[in-house]
């Protein structure tokens, strides 16, 4: 198999904490990045193969594109716990709020406490 050069952007923040990771584990940001893509695009495959939706909806929730309630409903699930297995289970990070999300959950709070 022939490995292939290319170039893609990381936030600075989060190359620092990769390579650090790699140092502890012995091997290299290179080496951590092609066994997640390759695990990610493998896991894909099979489950797209198998006409399993499963794992695209769990996808989906990682990137932002189902909330909670969806993938939960479209998964025949109902608690967050189960929720929270499968994503481990799959690799796949939990979804972020977006800044602005955020920042209306601060304000929120902020209001009760003034």
């Amino acid at each position: 198999m022939a490995n292939v050069n290319f170039t893609g952007s990381v936030d600075r923040a989060l190359l620092k904490r990769a390579k650090i990771l790699a140092a502890k584990s012995e091997t290299s940001v290179n080496a951590l990045l092609n066994k997640e893509l390759r695990y990610l695009v493998e896991t894909f495959e099979a489950a797209e193969s198998s006409c399993n939706q499963n794992f695209m909806s769990l996808l989906d929730f990682s990137l932002g594109r189902l909330n909670d309630l969806e993938v939960k409903d479209h998964l025949g699930i109902e608690s967050d716990e189960d929720l929270f297995l499968l994503m481990a289970q799959a690799h796949l990070p939990m979804p972020r709020l977006s800044s602005e999300t955020t920042q209306d959950m601060v304000a929120s709070l902020n209001a009760l406490s003034a």
